[in-house]
């Protein structure tokens, strides 16, 4: 018989799936590793797997602790069923921007969750990262995953997510395409996939109001550059350790307005119910159209599902408050 044991070794080996209406315009083959299967609905199962496993063996993970991340959500999904799983306690700290759906969903896995406001400085003690720490140092036998500077995140996606792309794609991926947070995809990805074949560009997809672009392109941290933003899940106000930009090619932004009716696009063109940075990333692909040949074979990562996005990408009422539609 054929079955998995537990949850855990459902994740991974994901489809490539051909994305044919939106992009047209472009000559190329376009693919969509398509990370919704993973049982957490996210890319972010692959990482929080192996974060937690590396805690364990390295003894910073001990029985019956607790697991505390400041998250958007998706990992905080990944880290919950690991937990289940293995035994651990979670409590995650997520900023008040994220849609009420994420919440809901870490609630409904047992993790208690914690919600900080958006619009302060990553240093202020109200921040979702201060109190993730601060959390830590209260709560005995506990372990702050860090997933941002966490370098089992990249790892992960060095390991499995590259790999798993160079063999679907029978080493002929020219181009990866995926939006960046943490930075340990782009990271990972990019890594295995340059060793393989230096040739392979590596983009990312940004967002107004987050630093990577400039300081990609500049090498100055420039504060002026942040201001908040709609966008979930790429995009940042620090500089994660995982964010390896040596490794990649160049990014691109992507406006709020774009990445949430694209999100809308990709489900009602390409039968695509997938979350607000898929809208991001599809469209990043489409503003670097320039960049492709006619036998390239792109590669754009969607990272989650859109029933995360229900009141917000998917809701006309909402998306009209924001004048993203008439």
């Amino acid at each position: 018989m054929d079955y998995a044991k537990n949850i855990l070794e459902t994740i991974g080996n994901t489809p490539l799936v051909k994305i044919n209406k939106l992009t047209k315009e472009i000559p190329a083959l376009v693919l969509a590793k398509y990370e919704t299967f993973n049982p957490g609905n996210s890319v972010k199962d692959r990482m929080a797997v192996k974060m937690i496993e590396d805690a364990e063996a390295e003894g910073k993970l001990k029985p019956g602790g607790t697991i505390i991340e400041g998250t958007s959500g998706n990992t905080g999904m990944g880290l919950a069923l690991t937990a289940i799983v293995k035994g651990y306690k979670c409590i995650f700290v997520i900023s008040d921007k994220q849609s009420k759906e994420k919440m809901d969903v870490l609630r409904a896995v047992g993790a208690k969750v914690v919600v900080c406001p958006t619009e302060v400085e990553p240093d202020d003690p109200r921040s979702y990262y201060s109190v993730s720490k601060r959390l830590s140092e209260e709560i005995p036998n506990s372990w702050y995953v860090n997933q941002y500077d966490n370098p089992s995140n990249t790892l992960a996606h060095y390991e499995n997510t590259g790999p798993e792309i160079w063999e679907q794609t029978n080493g002929k991926v020219t181009h990866f395409v995926v939006g960046v947070g943490t930075g340990g995809t782009i990271s990972g990805v990019g890594k295995y996939l340059k060793e393989q074949n230096p040739d392979i560009k590596i983009w990312g997809v940004d967002t107004y109001g987050s630093v990577f672009k400039k300081y990609h392109e500049t090498g100055i941290f420039d504060p002026t550059e942040i201001y908040p933003y709609i966008t979930e899940g790429i995009g940042e106000d620090i500089l994660p350790k995982n964010v390896n930009f040596d490794i990649i090619d160049g990014f691109t932004k992507v406006t709020d307005k774009d990445a949430a009716v694209y999100t809308q696009r990709l489900a009602k063109e390409e039968g695509m119910f997938l979350g607000n940075s898929a809208g991001a990333a599809i469209k990043g692909v489409l503003q670097l159209k320039e960049h492709f040949k006619k036998d390239d074979i792109i590669v754009v990562l969607f990272h989650d599902h859109g029933s995360r996005y229900v009141g917000k990408m998917f809701n006309d009422d909402w998306m009209k408050k924001q004048g993203f539609i008439d």
